[in-house]
């Protein structure tokens, strides 16, 4: 069971700066994640993948790796927890 409560808005936001510091194709090869397909997550004027942000705030907030496959990316899954913790996560722009 993914404890999403032991998980901050802060850790949140470092997930972010460690996305931001490397870029993108680097993140994801250290974290194991692909970029999205469906959903944008919007924070100051830029757009992140949310389920491999989330990812990462979780591996932050407990030490547990998940892998892509361990939780879902939609609606009911990223999209929720980010939206919990106030963040806006939208459709993808085509």
């Amino acid at each position: 069971m993914i404890a999403w409560d032991r998980m901050t808005r802060a850790h949140v936001l470092r997930a972010i700066e460690d996305y931001d510091r490397p870029g993108p194709d680097r993140f994801f090869a250290e974290h194991g994640f692909a970029p999205t397909t469906t959903y944008e997550l919007a924070w100051e004027d830029r757009l992140y993948p949310p389920k491999a942000i989330l990812g990462t705030a979780y591996e932050l907030a407990t030490g547990a790796r998940l892998a892509s496959g361990d939780f879902e990316g939609g609606k009911s899954g990223a999209v929720k927890v980010l939206g919990a913790l106030g963040f806006i996560v939208r459709p993808k722009q085509r």
